[in-house]
């Protein structure tokens, strides 16, 4: 591997590294487990294990639509191409609106709605662990 492409890649993991050093400074683990409990009822982020949606584990830095034993939505699997992955930026905007962002979405939820809650469960989401 040359040097400049080792330094890209090291520069792009730092970057992805600090994005969710942020998410999680900015937001509560433990407020996040809490808040999540809304979306618990289709999802886990604790076991890799599909309810009515897909599993949450790992979600943040995984591809969008990307949990093999899952059947996504049309929509949300032709989302991929203008979002390919689940950053923190990414699920900000589609835990605000996920109807919004992804037009045709099998999810019910119509999103969360206060700043804190958003942060909380993003923190919560890229550390579950962090919330026990």
């Amino acid at each position: 591997m040359s040097k400049s492409l080792s330094f890209i890649l090291g520069m792009a993991l730092s970057a992805g590294l600090a994005l969710t050093s942020a998410a999680r400074a900015d937001g509560d683990a433990v407020e996040g487990a809490k808040v999540f409990k809304k979306c618990a009822a289709c999802h886990t982020a604790s076991e890799p294990k599909n309810r009515v949606g897909p599993h949450l584990v790992g979600i943040v830095g995984r591809g969008v639509a990307s949990v093999a034993d899952y059947k996504y939505s049309k929509a949300m699997a032709d989302h991929t191409a203008e979002v390919p992955v689940w950053t923190v930026e990414a699920l900000d905007a589609y835990l605000r609106s996920p109807k919004g962002v992804v037009k045709g979405t099998k999810m019910a939820f119509a999103g969360l709605k206060k700043d804190e809650d958003v942060a909380n469960v993003i923190a919560y989401l890229t550390d579950p662990s962090a919330a026990n």
